[in-house]
């Protein structure tokens, strides 16, 4: 399951540690395996109970050997991967669009900070990090189960959509911007920047004003500036 090539044959996914199982265990995932210490059994039986024969009791040192964390000592699942939907934005709603986001861990914190300001529906383009990559489930803290994800083509669904706001070096200063009811952040690669083929789709730049001699924010960074400038006046 650390492989996407194995998650894509079986379909399935490898949840660890005790945060991120205990939200999916909440959510609406088919989890078919679980790996738990007795302790994890003893401070969740109601759980336990109900996952009965998809349960396998072992010890922490069992544990340990068989997951990629150091401090994993409680519980690890195993899930089915949900169908790749599409996804229905409301125009009185606000969205995040990803264009190239490869790094595993900015995937999964981006993941974390849209579930934070109540954004609960995520575009990536195709060539962006796996969601079931072990590192994006880890950083998203159990976010991924309440933040929708949709992989397409960025240029065919954001085309003709109203609001669309790109971060970029040189724009309308986000502090100062007023942003609608709802819209898109389209948020690009911190290296590369934004797609070449999404400029047209975008109907407003916006750029976090640089003060210092850093060339560039991290793309979770600057997600999490520009929501809390959007949702700064509801």
């Amino acid at each position: 399951m650390q492989l996407k090539k194995y998650r894509k044959k079986a379909q399935s996914f490898l949840i660890e540690g005790s945060k991120s199982v205990l939200e999916l265990l909440k959510s609406h995932f088919d989890v078919t395996h679980l790996v738990a210490t007795k302790s994890f059994i003893s401070q969740n039986e109601e759980i336990a109970v109900k996952l009965d024969d998809r349960l396998q009791v072992v010890t922490e040192r069992q544990l340990s050997a068989i997951s990629s964390l150091k401090t994993n000592q409680s519980v690890l699942a195993v899930a089915k991967c949900l169908p790749n939907e599409s996804l229905e934005i409301n125009k009185n709603e606000y969205a995040i669009a990803l264009d190239q986001i490869r790094d595993p861990g900015n995937l999964g914190t981006i993941i974390r900070i849209a579930d934070w300001y109540g954004i609960y529906k995520l575009v990536c383009s195709l060539d962006c990090a796996d969601l079931y990559h072990p590192k994006v489930i880890h950083s998203s803290m159990g976010s991924f189960t309440r933040v929708g994800i949709f992989y397409t083509d960025l240029h065919c669904f954001l085309e003709g959509f109203p609001d669309v706001y790109g971060a970029a070096l040189m724009g309308d200063n986000v502090h100062t911007t007023k942003f609608g009811d709802g819209g898109i952040l389209l948020i690009g690669n911190e290296a590369r920047g934004i797609s070449a083929n999404l400029e047209t789709v975008i109907s407003k730049k916006v750029s976090i004003p640089r003060l210092g001699r850093a060339e560039s924010l991290n793309a979770a960074i600057a997600t999490a500036v520009i929501c809390d400038n959007v949702f700064r006046e509801f």
